[in-house]
């Protein structure tokens, strides 16, 4: 029997309205909070039962919230309700005790309602800028399932730590294609199985950022659009794979609303914590692994520390490709047995993820082709890529590190299959991920694309690329790439063809 997480009775409660980010009960009090501004302007006979019906939804709205947790936003809301009612409740107290009615003077007054006003207006504010993640609906013709398994490779020495019986474990989040759930079935937490463990996955986040916690304490709320287990598709398809490795510090679910759109397209999608790597990981037997790797702050120290990481990320992503392979084999009862079509595999990446995705496939021919979102490629650029690439880059500017571009172009020129090199106009370095739907809308931090936009055409990108390489789509990837960005083609030992 499955355990529900904390706060999982809850979720329909806190579900975010989308466009308004914010809750129902958070839309109430909100409400009830601008109409406590109002009684002090209103003729004598209507303060009472203005007063007195604000009162009674909030009252009880602040309850369920208090229940169900209140998120920072709400707090400047409640203060200048709080403050409100201490002005306009006294007047129609003494009223209804046979007094004479009483309030302050409007030039008293005014000033006041302004800074509650203030108050409350700061929670909406704070609530759009730091957001409950609303993932968006996936555009493909399958339903979505996601679990999550953990896999230790016999072969190989933890190279983190100095037990000689150590052995390095991975922990996989598989998204795939499944069946249609009904209706009510609860959706899958993001960042982690249960609310508890996703706080703890944000907060080591934000702390790797230098943000205090508190700041996204609407992220572990979350709820992405997969259902845990859910029964796969039916039908004998083949499901081709990509294998996914997140940024630094970054965690397996880091990249959710790109992998349960692919998954919705017919992909398995397998999504890897690294133990000291990511920012936090929980194992099986109750460890939870905190990230050891930092900058080192001397650059080319930081170069050789970058291509050990990437090193053995991309030995993790050839082990987790293996063990689907033996999955698909029925080595275990699986429901997927049989439906992975591992012959067609692709490594993918998100910034020194992508660096990964590169060494996994010079290392590993099985990978047929590799997305690299915005990564460095760190590492040895030998031997050359023999597999289609997909480069997925923000805009140059002055501020991007001078080292980046002609080191990609060296890697992608020296490719023998052909390389894209797709530049998106308006990205940042977070537009590649899950950043946009829960970040403040900062040029500097998540580009100017936006919350729709930026996930829709990462995975729209990929997409395009992965069913020309890996299902062998008809016409050329550039054609479909051009509708994103600017595109340039390279490979075949140098050749490079810009497309405008």
């Amino acid at each position: 029997m499955r355990r529900r997480g904390p706060g999982a009775e809850h979720g329909r409660v806190t579900e975010t309205i989308p466009g308004l980010f914010l809750s129902l009960p958070e839309v109430l009090v909100l409400l009830c909070a601008v109409v406590l501004l109002v009684p002090r302007w209103l003729p004598p006979a209507a303060r009472r039962p203005v007063t007195f019906a604000a009162g009674a939804v909030l009252v009880p709205s602040a309850i369920v919230l208090g229940v169900v947790g209140i998120r920072w936003q709400m707090l400047p809301v409640l203060a200048g309700a709080a403050v409100a009612s201490a002005f306009v409740l006294p007047p129609l107290l003494r009223r209804g005790a046979g007094r004479p009615a009483w309030r302050a003077r409007w030039w008293l007054a005014l000033p006041g309602s302004l800074a509650c006003a203030g108050l409350i207006a700061a929670g909406p504010v704070a609530a759009w800028a730091f957001p409950v993640p609303v993932f968006p609906e996936p555009t493909g013709a399958f339903a979505v399932g996601t679990r999550v398994v953990q896999w230790t490779d016999p072969l190989r020495p933890e190279s983190f730590t100095a037990d000689p019986d150590d052995r390095r474990t991975v922990v996989v989040q598989l998204w795939y294609p499944a069946r249609k759930s009904p209706a009510g079935v609860p959706r899958a937490p993001y960042l982690g199985r249960t609310e508890g463990e996703a706080r703890t996955v944000s907060e080591a986040l934000a702390g790797g950022v230098g943000l205090p916690g508190f700041l996204v304490d609407g992220v572990p709320r979350a709820r992405s659009r997969a259902v845990v287990d859910a029964p796969v598709a039916s039908g004998g398809e083949r499901f081709p794979v990509v294998l996914f490795s997140p940024g630094s510090g970054g965690v397996r679910s880091q990249n959710t609303a790109w992998a349960e759109e692919l998954a919705s397209h017919g992909y398995l999608v397998a999504s890897l914590d690294h133990p000291y790597d990511s920012a936090v990981v929980f194992l099986a037997d109750g460890r939870t692994i905190r990230a050891t790797t930092a900058s080192s702050g001397d650059r080319d120290k930081d170069e050789e520390l970058a291509a050990g990481w990437t090193a053995v990320r991309a030995a993790d992503l050839g082990f987790v490709l293996t063990r689907l392979e033996r999955l698909d084999r029925g080595e275990g009862a699986d429901p997927l047995t049989g439906r992975l079509d591992t012959g067609r595999a692709a490594a993918a990446g998100h910034s020194l993820g992508g660096a990964a995705a590169l060494q996994a496939a010079r290392q590993d021919r099985r990978f047929g082709a590799v997305v690299d979102l915005d990564g460095y490629p760190h590492g040895p650029t030998a031997p050359a890529l023999g597999q289609p690439v997909l480069a997925l880059t923000q805009e140059i500017t002055s501020g991007t590190d001078p080292r980046y571009l002609p080191r990609l172009t060296e890697a992608l020129a020296q490719n023998t299959a052909t390389s894209y090199r797709l530049t998106v106009p308006g990205a940042g370095h977070l537009t590649f991920m899950d950043g946009p739907l829960y970040l403040p809308p900062v040029p500097s931090i998540i580009g100017t694309l936006g919350r729709t936009e930026s996930p829709r055409i990462v995975a729209a990108a990929t997409l395009a690329f992965l069913d020309a390489t890996l299902r062998g789509r008809p016409g050329d990837p550039a054609d479909a790439l051009r509708a994103y960005g600017t595109v340039s083609s390279s490979g075949a030992m140098g050749t490079a063809t810009p497309t405008p």
